[in-house]
């Protein structure tokens, strides 16, 4: 006796926002809107009431369930539209227990006839169960029961099978007409919704999409932060004690001079893919790529505390020198002869980070003047070299070997700056040491025990092995040979 789908809500209609398809095209949600379907419940009470009063199996009294079932509808819709009612998120739940209440007393008004009582219980049910679930039926059946109580009781229990042929048609056709016709919408529905939840879902997965191409253009951290809520896309800055990473190729503007851009610029990405892939493994915020240079630094969006990002920056550094005997190996089997090295210079302290820029167009980076000396420091470093602040220094001093290299000074600093070289870890110093590394024309080994699985120590014993002794093999073979000249008189030169 209610409309059974939640398509209307105080006086907004769902058919009245717009959804559209995968092809961008309106999806229409068909409306079964509380008026009508209300309407269409108490005209099958109205044609129930009348047949029964016709053939006189209700009497005369019946003649008030005509007036609530012809005013009910319009009243209802008065009330859940143009008072205050209609600010209740639940006015149709509300409503419909109103419906059970009056389905109630028909039911006891007609002493409880079998079929069309089954008829308007069958409505009021399946009404109850499509609004509001197993909870709206509970409650509404109890309300039915307290509704059928006092017309029973005054209208008294009639024969329970004693209704004409013609009341019982029409009852049932009329209850299967509510039932149909709501039924359909209902169907209908749920085939939309089921579009919509489609193309909800393919904008999801097109949203993922999109925000992964984006996050190329940014560090994982600073995209994580934003894409999960934690961060605003805002001009907003802060103060940080972070460590900060300069490198850049010695050699590279050489180099450029002597490959063809597309070369040079697949040896470029193939060199910061690799970087880059170091800097995330220890944690770092890659800040930028400029030119052949790369700025990284630990502690934001997220720290291990001051000494282990200092520690972690540090160690990717060194993890890099290591890592560009392996590149240089590579890129000598490709012809290119120039033997390419990195200088690194990083320094911790406070420094401004946050979204630099305008509005439209930010720029999540550092300022500050530890980040002009960890500058400095790169540009003062040696091929292969790693040098560091004093605090930097301060920090890593216990599990780092570091070597003394004096002052310098820096603009920005009243004083000049002590500035140190990373020998390596101390762990790897000394006989016990894990890393070992040798590098000459037509040998390089890079070698890192703790890193290698049980499973690949056979083979890698087995390489050096065949190395050994092909090396050997040669050896001999030259050996051999500078004998035979030396025991051949025709291969000596003859002195005067």
């Amino acid at each position: 006796m209610s409309a059974p789908l939640d398509l209307h809500d105080a006086g907004t209609t769902l058919s009245q926002s717009v959804i559209t398809d995968s092809h961008n095209q309106p999806i229409a949600i068909p409306p079964m809107p509380d008026y009508q379907a209300r309407l269409l419940a108490y005209s099958a009470t109205i044609a129930i009431i009348i047949t029964g009063i016709v053939e006189s199996v209700f009497s005369s009294d019946m003649l008030w369930a005509l007036g609530v079932a012809a005013s009910w509808p319009h009243l209802s819709f008065f009330l859940s539209r143009r008072t205050r009612l209609k600010h209740s998120s639940r006015i149709r739940q509300k409503m419909l227990l109103v419906d059970c209440v009056l389905g109630g007393l028909f039911i006891g008004g007609i002493g409880l006839l079998a079929i069309p009582s089954s008829a308007m219980l069958m409505m009021v049910m399946f009404s109850c169960l499509i609004v509001g679930g197993l909870r709206q039926w509970t409650q509404g059946s109890a309300l039915l029961i307290i509704g059928m109580i006092p017309t029973a009781y005054y209208s008294g229990v009639t024969n329970l099978f004693n209704a004409p042929p013609l009341t019982s048609i029409v009852a049932v056709l009329a209850t299967t007409l509510y039932v149909s016709v709501v039924g359909f919408y209902a169907h209908q529905q749920a085939r939309t919704l089921m579009q919509v939840k489609t193309q909800i879902q393919n904008q999801r997965e097109q949203s993922i999409a999109l925000s992964h191409k984006l996050s190329k253009y940014l560090s994982p951290q600073v995209w994580q932060s934003i894409f999960t809520g934690e961060r605003d896309v805002r001009l907003e800055t802060q103060r940080k004690k972070l460590a900060i990473f300069f490198s850049d190729i010695k050699g590279f503007t050489e180099l450029s001079e002597e490959m063809e851009p597309e070369a040079l610029t697949e040896l470029l990405n193939n060199y910061f893919n690799e970087m880059s892939e170091l800097a995330l493994r220890y944690g770092g915020t890659i800040d930028k790529f400029v030119g052949d240079s790369i700025m990284i630094f630990f502690g934001d969006p997220t720290s291990r505390g001051q000494k282990e990002d200092a520690f972690a920056c540090v160690s990717m550094a060194i993890e890099m020198r290591k890592h560009m005997k392996i590149l240089r190996q590579k890129w000598r089997s490709q012809g290119i002869k120039t033997p390419l090295e990195i200088r690194m210079g990083l320094s911790t302290g406070y420094t401004t980070v946050g979204n630099f820029g305008a509005e439209n167009r930010m720029d999540y980076t550092i300022i500050g003047k530890e980040v002009n000396l960890a500058s400095r420091l790169e540009s003062l470093a040696e091929p292969g070299e790693i040098l560091v602040s004093y605090e930097m220094f301060s920090l890593i001093k216990d599990r780092i070997m570091c070597r003394d290299k004096g002052e310098i000074t820096v603009k920005g600093f009243a004083k000049p700056v002590p500035i140190y070289e990373v020998v390596d870890f101390r762990r790897d110093m000394g006989p016990n040491r894990s890393f070992m590394e040798h590098e000459h024309n037509g040998f390089a080994m890079y070698l890192d025990s703790e890193k290698i699985i049980e499973k690949e120590r056979k083979a890698i014993l087995q390489a050096l092995e065949d190395a050994a002794d092909r090396l050997r093999h040669e050896d001999d073979e030259s050996a051999g040979i500078q004998r035979e000249q030396e025991e051949d008189p025709a291969t000596q030169t003859p002195t005067v």
